[in-house]
């Protein structure tokens, strides 16, 4: 053999190493007994599923002033773990107010009896009938986390979230859901634009056209809706002396913290139960105000506690 060919097959080796590099791969099964929770991440072109080595440990008893929002969504959990019919689920609404940390705690309250959880990106979502296909024949119950949801006009995603939810011509996999959150209500930006294309009768009613159902129809395949409102300042209240308890505050302390935690959110502009967090966190690891004790240990959590979500 000439060294010339030698020299171009050498060459031509590298090359194909560096193309199967980059090249689609087989997504790998992740370690299903590594964690209750997995991230969805791209890998060599594939959607692969990586273990949360540190998950949340926040528990629904954490989570103060949402009651109604938490029964719906542990009842709808709660079937759908024991095998019965259940939603998928949209929570909506005030930034904040414990959306995703709800989710959280959920899967905290039902891990040991199965369900497991699949965070997605946004722009992963295009492969999100893959993944749904990956853990079809698994024995365990998976809810899809889609965070902080929301789609512009055009977006590829939109159209696979669509077909998954119901419309595509694959049955559902009956082990998986999707909960998603969203600061808005149908999840696209809805323009005066779109009432455009509307038409009136001839008593004035107004028909919405067909942008209008457009902008819905994404949002409307959520069996489920769960809706979150801002806290008023007793509620904001309530949920800074439970995060200052957590944090090891004693009565007195939180009873004198009441006016700085209003100054708090006052300077925040927002009576969320995040900034109670925010605010019971710097509070805590400060110390009581005009207090001589030395700051407050936080205690150990696995990992900062996410009282509420960052929605």
């Amino acid at each position: 053999m000439s060294a010339a060919l030698e020299s171009f097959l050498a060459r031509a080796e590298g090359l194909l190493t560096r193309l199967e590099a980059v090249m689609p791969h087989a997504a790998t099964p992740p370690d299903w007994a590594a964690s209750t929770a997995f991230r969805a991440r791209r890998r060599h072109g594939a959607l692969c599923l990586e273990p949360v080595r540190a998950v949340s440990r926040i528990r629904l008893s954490d989570l103060q002033e949402v009651a109604p929002q938490k029964d719906r969504l542990l009842r709808n959990t709660a079937q759908f773990v024991a095998g019965r019919p259940a939603n998928n689920v949209l929570l909506t609404g005030a930034k904040g107010t414990g959306k995703s940390s709800l989710i959280k705690a959920v899967l905290n309250e039902f891990s040991d009896q199965g369900l497991r959880l699949i965070e997605v990106d946004k722009a992963d979502l295009v492969d999100l009938p893959d993944l749904v296909e990956q853990v079809a024949e698994r024995p365990e119950r998976f809810v899809v986390f889609c965070d902080d949801l929301s789609f512009d006009e055009g977006e590829a995603s939109y159209k696979a979230l669509k077909s998954v939810l119901d419309g595509s011509v694959a049955a559902a996999s009956d082990n998986v859901l999707i909960y998603a959150t969203s600061n808005r209500r149908h999840l696209l930006p809805e323009k005066m634009v779109d009432n455009l294309a509307g038409t009136h009768g001839e008593h004035g009613e107004i028909h919405p056209g067909e942008a209008v159902e457009e902008k819905i129809s994404l949002s409307e395949r959520f069996g489920l809706w769960i809706s979150f409102y801002p806290f008023s300042q007793a509620e904001y209240l309530t949920i800074v002396a439970q995060w200052l308890r957590h944090f090891g505050v004693d009565e007195a302390a939180i009873e004198a913290a009441r006016q700085p935690a209003l100054i708090w959110a006052l300077e925040r502009g927002s009576r969320s139960g995040r900034v109670a967090f925010q605010f019971a966190r710097d509070h805590a690891g400060r110390g009581a105000v005009g207090s001589d004790e030395p700051a407050l240990r936080i205690r150990d959590y696995g990992q900062a506690p996410e009282g509420l979500d960052h929605v």
